[in-house]
């Protein structure tokens, strides 16, 4: 089989940062994937599973809802291998123009209060799986540690 594109970036040269994973061509539309990397790969220990599920409840309520980048964004989930998330924006875009919303984003998180959106039996097929504390604290540390003076090692893949 053919090697996926982000099989092809060394992960022993990531940092925490935001990068243009990809660019798919739909039709006339762009879809720009982009890779927001919490931690660094092989290197610190990834987001524990509850941590990424609530962060990903908060961030793809407070991205939908959001009123400038709403109707582009198409997806906002956890890699696997739960050091960050991917984020697929309709249009063509470059790490640098989403800074000022990512920034936005995990302000957002680091300060959420109440009830996590859509964490119900209802709502979610595993609504126990959540741990805002732990979740507030990564989105603290992504925020201050990469967002804050993020700059061109942070926004470009390593080549």
């Amino acid at each position: 089989m053919k090697k996926i594109e982000s099989f092809k970036i060394d992960h022993t040269r990531l940092k925490r940062g935001i990068y243009v994973s990809r660019k798919d061509h739909v039709g006339s539309n762009t879809v720009t994937t982009f890779d927001l990397r919490m931690k660094e790969p092989n290197n610190e220990p990834a987001l524990s599973p509850a941590a990424a599920h609530t962060i990903e409840h908060i961030g793809a309520t407070f991205l939908r809802n959001h009123s400038g980048f709403g109707s582009k964004i198409l997806y906002f989930g956890p890699m696997g291998c739960l050091t960050g998330f991917y984020l697929l924006l309709n249009d063509d875009f470059d790490s640098k123009e989403i800074v000022p919303l990512i920034r936005e984003l995990f302000k957002f998180a680091a300060d959420f209060e109440g009830a996590i959106p859509g964490a119900t039996p209802v709502e979610c097929g595993n609504h126990t799986l959540m741990d805002l504390p732990k979740a507030r604290l990564e989105a603290e540390k992504y925020f201050e540690e990469v967002l804050n003076g993020i700059d061109d090692e942070n926004l470009v893949y390593p080549e």
